[in-house]
């Protein structure tokens, strides 16, 4: 299936405008006729995982929009929970994930999380079968679940119908590069704050564990990523820990409908990023690269103003309707 877009008329021509209004852009209440309860994953011996739920009562076998936030954020975030709403007008069941010590659940796992760190995903994934998943990934969110596609490979679960990341940090190196950038210093001490703030909190949880680390003199997301992220998961260095981890190596093994939405304007994430020759070489995944549109936003002068999550659930619509043919084989 190729899935055609509606017309895009971005609200700002200005990557950074988009990246931060966006951020800032007001969410109207949850309805409450779908409240949001918590639920616990036990996705590995020791770990537990925070989701947020929103169920319709459509009984077991209703649809579920699987949302996975990015780098320091949570299941409340706004574009999770503006998405949350939209999926719930249009008929799914929604679960929010917390990856692991996000949204105040440090005290749930022993250890951290990176950004392809695909157990808890895949656990979530398991419980929710038989009902159909399509799972919606939002930057560090989206690496997770195009990594976990790209695992899976020739065998994906049978219940899961589709993915869609929005502004999916493929290489991770790339990325990281392109953040500590002096026109981003302001972006990076934003997420170099929330990750030090975390990591503390760790260590008060868990001294034993991470008392011997420090991230005092931390100041960028690459040394973080060599000063902790690589040694405590036991990568060679960061570089070895992001050649790992970057969906893009994994993007040839997809086999389920994949559609990544990403903007040539993006701050965090170079253009030369996606100039992959798979992504127009595997029929299972396709890229919409749009000149505008900044991280996580895609406003648009029209309503709905949030143009990528409603492309994310108009790619979903599409394949709800489809029949689900066998898995192509690799």
């Amino acid at each position: 299936m190729t899935f055609g877009p509606s017309p895009y008329r971005p609200l700002f021509s200005n990557g950074d405008a988009q990246t931060v209004i966006a951020r800032y852009w007001y969410v109207p209440p949850d309805d409450p006729r779908f409240p949001a309860r918590e639920r616990i994953f036990e996705t590995e011996p020791g770990v537990k995982v925070l989701a947020h739920e929103n169920r319709r009562g459509n009984g077991n076998d209703a649809p579920i929009l699987l949302i996975l936030h990015g780098l320091a954020a949570s299941s409340t975030a706004p574009y999770v929970r503006r998405l949350s709403q939209s999926a719930l007008a249009a008929g799914y069941d929604v679960v929010r994930p917390n990856v692991r010590n996000c949204g105040d659940t440090e005290h749930l796992s022993p250890t951290l999380y990176h950004s392809g760190l695909t157990a808890d995903l895949r656990a979530i994934v398991d419980e929710l079968a038989p009902a159909p998943v399509f799972i919606a990934g939002f930057s560090m969110g989206g690496n997770i679940a195009l990594k976990l596609a790209g695992e899976w490979g020739a065998e994906p679960p049978r219940h899961v119908h589709g993915i869609c990341g929005i502004s999916v940090p493929i290489r991770l190196r790339d990325c990281a590069r392109q953040i500590g950038l002096p026109r981003n210093r302001l972006y990076e001490r934003r997420f170099m704050r929330m990750l030090r703030r975390t990591f503390r909190k760790k260590q008060q949880l868990m001294p034993e564990c991470y008392g011997s680390f420090s991230v005092d003199g931390v100041r960028s997301l690459y040394e973080f990523d060599q000063q902790i992220t690589a040694p405590v998961f036991g990568f060679a260095d960061a570089n070895d820990y992001y050649e790992k981890s970057s969906a893009a190596a994994f993007l040839p093994l997809v086999r389920v409908p994949s559609l990544l939405i990403q903007a040539a304007d993006d701050p965090f994430i170079p253009p030369e990023a996606y100039a992959d020759p798979v992504l127009k070489q595997n029929p299972s995944v396709q890229l919409l690269c749009m000149k505008h549109g900044g991280h996580v936003a895609f406003l648009s002068r029209q309503l709905p103003r949030f143009w990528a999550e409603q492309q994310a659930l108009a790619f979903f619509s599409e394949l709800r309707s489809e029949p689900k043919p066998p898995h192509p084989t690799l």
